[in-house]
């Protein structure tokens, strides 16, 4: 499941509505919207995350939240290295060997880390003092 269909399957579990009434309303199969929570679909068009939010009612933050969990629901994700240091290809390869038996408590740090380090990166840049 990615991010966005987790989200997408609590706001259905709160409105009260199955997979095939939300399917049907929003004129979509319900084997798509099956595939989409479950992460067997790409990420949703900008049309259907509107005629989601506008299902749920979803405004504001609550709608810019559902895009950004979209954003970053590609189930099958690939990472271009070329052009990028030798430690930026280890990095990328070695997630990608180990990523599906990582918990959830280092899956989270490893989050932590990264969002940390792009909010940093954008008043700061860190470049460290040659010795």
């Amino acid at each position: 499941m990615t991010p966005f269909g987790q989200k997408m399957r609590s706001l259905r579990d709160a409105k009260g509505v199955t997979q095939k009434q939300m399917a049907d309303a929003l004129g979509v199969s319900g084997a798509y919207l099956s595939a989409l929570e479950h992460g067997n679909r790409g990420r949703p068009g900008s049309g259907m995350i509107m005629q989601i939010c506008d299902y749920f009612g979803l405004i504001w933050d609550d709608s810019e939240e559902l895009k950004r969990l979209a954003r970053l629901s590609h189930p099958r994700v690939t990472v271009d290295t070329a052009g990028m240091s030798p430690r930026a290809t280890e990095l990328a390869n070695e997630l990608a060997d180990c990523i599906g038996s990582l918990d959830e408590q280092t899956l989270q740090w490893i989050l932590d880390e990264i969002r940390a380090h792009k909010g940093s990166a954008l008043t700061v840049r860190h470049v460290p003092h040659a010795q």
